[in-house]
C-alpha cells in the first residue's frame, strides 16, 4: 500500500467512503496474561507513587543542567509527574512559575519524610 492512501489519523484513503482503521488485537485483558505478568502489572500500580517520586527527583537534578526549551520540557515533565503524587495545581503552577529548582527540591524533601 503506498504511503500517499494513508493518513495520520490511521484511516486508510481510497476512492470510495473513508474507512477507519480497525486494530486485529483488542487490549487483553487480565485474564489473559500469565500469572507472571499479572504480577509485574500489580507490583507497578502498587508501586506508582514510588515511581513518580524517582522520576521527580531525577527531573530535579535535570533542571538544575538544563537550559532553554530543554528546561521547559523538563518543567512540562515535573509537573505531570507531581500531580500523579497529588501535589495542588495551584502549587504547581507555582513552582513552574518561579523556574527554581530548589523550591522543587524542597518539596521533594517534604514529599518524602510524608512517605516514612
Amino acid at each position: 500500500m503506498s504511503a500517499s492512501r494513508l493518513t495520520t489519523a490511521g484511516e486508510i484513503r481510497s476512492p470510495g467512503p473513508t474507512v477507519p482503521f480497525v486494530d486485529e488485537n483488542p487490549i487483553k485483558s487480565m485474564a489473559n496474561y500469565s500469572k507472571h505478568q499479572q504480577r509485574i502489572i500489580k507490583n507497578y500500580y502498587n508501586n506508582r507513587d514510588a515511581i513518580a517520586l524517582q522520576r521527580v527527583q531525577e527531573l530535579v537534578t535535570e533542571l538544575y543542567l538544563a537550559e532553554g526549551k530543554k528546561r521547559e520540557k523538563y518543567w512540562q515533565t515535573l509537573s505531570k509527574n507531581l500531580e500523579k503524587l497529588g501535589v495542588k495545581p495551584a502549587q504547581i503552577k507555582h513552582l513552574v512559575e518561579q523556574d527554581n529548582p530548589e523550591l522543587v527540591a524542597n518539596l521533594v524533601k517534604s514529599l518524602m519524610s510524608e512517605k516514612d
